[in-house]
């Protein structure tokens, strides 16, 4: 049995996509000091993020701002984790003919997949599920990098998509943007009504 440890990034933030990761390690593999992402330093996580992607089995998957506002944040989450999952298991199945998998999952909630087990605090306690987080949270940091290029009115390079009295500031000045911003999100939403 492969143990694939799942989590997301980007449920909160106002722009952009949530992302998911699904990670398996592959037998004896081991890193000293992962932890939820959240809680390492932007350096370590690059440094996690190398390692984790070249030693381990990963997917990552999303749902961008449309599909968001399409089908709510919960149900986007839930799908984009459910694809990263399923991506995994077609790489692990391909690569190591094992098709008996347990998915650990960060939070109280599993999304539609076989054999899953929801923890709560996961990210601290399982080291795959830390990896996840690191993959998911380092990939999403890297696309609100390159909305910052294309959009540095809004200094999504500083505040990542959250409602930050910046950002708030930012979206009264210029608008949403189409087809990144979160327009079910009540910021958005009460502005765009205004």
């Amino acid at each position: 049995m492969i143990i694939i440890g799942v989590d997301e990034a980007g449920r909160g933030p106002l722009v952009g996509s949530v992302v998911a990761a699904a990670v398996a390690f592959p037998p004896g593999f081991h890193i000293d000091g992962l932890t939820d992402s959240k809680k390492l330093s932007e350096k370590k996580r690059e440094e996690f993020y190398l390692q984790i992607t070249n030693e381990c089995y990963w997917a990552s998957a999303e749902s961008n701002s449309i599909e968001i506002d399409e089908i709510n944040i919960l149900q986007a989450t839930m799908l984009s984790m459910k694809r990263a999952v399923s991506d995994l298991q077609y790489q692990l199945t391909r690569q190591t003919k094992v098709q008996d998998f347990k998915v650990l999952v960060d939070g109280n909630r599993c999304p539609d997949v076989d054999n899953c087990e929801a923890i709560i605090k996961g990210d601290l306690i399982e080291p795959v599920i830390s990896a996840a987080s690191i993959i998911a949270k380092v990939t999403r940091d890297r696309q609100m990098k390159e909305l910052d290029q294309v959009y540095p009115e809004y200094g999504f390079l500083r505040h990542k998509g959250y409602g930050t009295k910046e950002h708030l500031e930012s979206l009264a000045k210029y608008g949403p943007i189409a087809g990144q911003h979160r327009f079910t999100f009540a910021p958005i939403k009460r502005l765009v009504r205004a």
